[in-house]
């Protein structure tokens, strides 16, 4: 299906055409006539298909016929990352349109609270807020919930991960009963259809294929020691002087800062990112990095979902994910919008169990590719030399093992002969 088929406003199919698209994608296309006719959705479909647009087209083209003076549109989120990605398509979309939106988030330094009270209680036209932040809100007595016409949950899932259910509910509680509500999941677990059933009316079911790689990512994996990681990926960067935008994921934060030390280069900008900084630093990195000032960004599963960045040309996961789940969201940040990438593994014995399950999930097996012979013949002299060191190691403390053994000895005798008969 093509955009112009769709029942919306010019201004929109200009800005549509204008970000370079023609044609809707599965989850678009299935989903656009059923929330344009008013009626409750909930849509599974995995990350990087499109599924932002497919609520954001008709609530935009709504808010734009009825010009309603009042919050209209209320989107949940977990995370501030994904608030701002969110906040920033609607800008993007609505740049003509006079519509008004507002990132409602916690974690930087206080001083959007004003702004946010401000759009709360002064009618905003669309809301997208984190639960927590927007509880705190929703507690000083100010916020205009109750002629909201439109609730969506966006990685409804991945909020109840969090915990945010309690928070969800107090929140849908401050709204109309009479509303469209659009519930978006990368999954699809018992509790999600639970709520569902709490929340919504009659809601249209979509389900796409779920938990695989979009069919543009190339997903190779590579078993290796974990001292051979950062040469490798040294390796991967040089040989593929056309990727410009690396995202690589690691496990913890304290590996992040040890992979971007071992990453560091005079020809190319590398930086770490996660929950030790501050909003602000966090926000001017992913712009530096969507901007193409740096090259290569290390993340932890903070931004596995939620980050919208074009044209990704790899994902490198560092250490293989625990959850199967976060695999596919690390890899979904490559080949979004029916594009290609490539996906790269590194994997060490500990790894394979999680490996069997990922392979489980996504239906495939992924292609083992063997390390490069420059790496391997390094690792090898490298072991030897270390092998080499502990051989001399071990001789010179056998030998000095032998002197202290030998010194004790004479030491014994010496004392046996002076000793004095009884």
């Amino acid at each position: 299906m093509i955009f112009n088929e769709l029942d919306l406003i010019p201004e929109l199919l200009e800005s549509i055409e204008y970000m370079g698209f023609t044609e809707t994608t599965p989850v678009q296309e299935k989903a656009l006539p059923a929330i344009m006719a008013g009626k409750d959705l909930i849509a599974c479909a995995q990350t990087g298909t499109g599924k932002t647009a497919a609520y954001l087209l008709p609530v935009l083209n709504e808010i734009f016929t009825k010009k309603p003076d009042h919050t209209h549109t209320l989107i949940l989120v977990p995370t501030r990352e994904l608030a701002i990605q969110i906040d920033q398509q609607i800008i993007g979309l609505a740049y003509t349109l006079g519509i008004t939106s507002i990132a409602v988030y916690g974690g930087g330094d206080g001083s959007g609270w004003e702004q946010e009270k401000i759009a709360l209680s002064g009618g905003a036209d669309i809301i997208v807020a984190t639960p927590g932040r927007l509880i705190s809100h929703l507690n000083q007595g100010y916020v205009r919930f109750d002629q909201i016409e439109v609730l969506v949950l966006d990685e409804a899932d991945r909020m109840l991960d969090i915990g945010f259910y309690e928070d969800i509910m107090h929140i849908i509680s401050c709204l109309p009963e009479k509303r469209q509500t659009l519930m978006f999941s990368a999954t699809m677990p018992a509790k999600i259809r639970a709520m569902s059933k709490r929340i919504m009316k009659k809601p249209v079911e979509i389900a796409l294929e779920i938990s695989k790689p979009a069919d543009g990512v190339k997903q190779i994996v590579y078993h290796l020691q974990d001292d051979q990681k950062v040469p490798l990926i040294n390796k991967l960067l040089s040989d593929n002087p056309d990727h410009h935008s690396i995202l690589i994921f690691s496990s913890t934060k304290k590996k992040v800062n040890d992979i971007v030390r071992g990453l560091r280069s005079g020809n190319y900008l590398v930086e770490g990112i996660s929950s030790d900084l501050d909003q602000k630093e966090r926000e001017r990195m992913l712009i530096r990095f969507s901007t193409r000032k740096s090259r290569v960004l290390v993340a932890t599963d903070v931004l596995s979902r939620g980050i919208d960045i074009k044209d990704i040309n790899m994902v490198i996961n560092y250490d293989a994910p625990s959850d199967a789940e976060d695999y596919v969201h690390r890899v979904g940040r490559t080949a979004r919008a029916e594009k290609t990438g490539v996906a790269v593994t590194l994997i060490n014995k500990a790894d394979l169990i999680k490996m069997q399950r990922i392979e489980k999930l996504i239906g495939q097996k992924i292609n083992l590719v063997s390390l490069p012979d420059s790496l391997v013949k390094k690792t090898i002299k490298t072991q030897s030399s270390r092998v080499l060191l502990k051989n001399s190691v071990e001789q010179k403390s056998n030998k000095t093992r032998k002197k202290k053994r030998f010194y004790r000895e004479k030491k014994k005798m010496s004392n046996s002969k002076n000793k004095l008969p009884n």
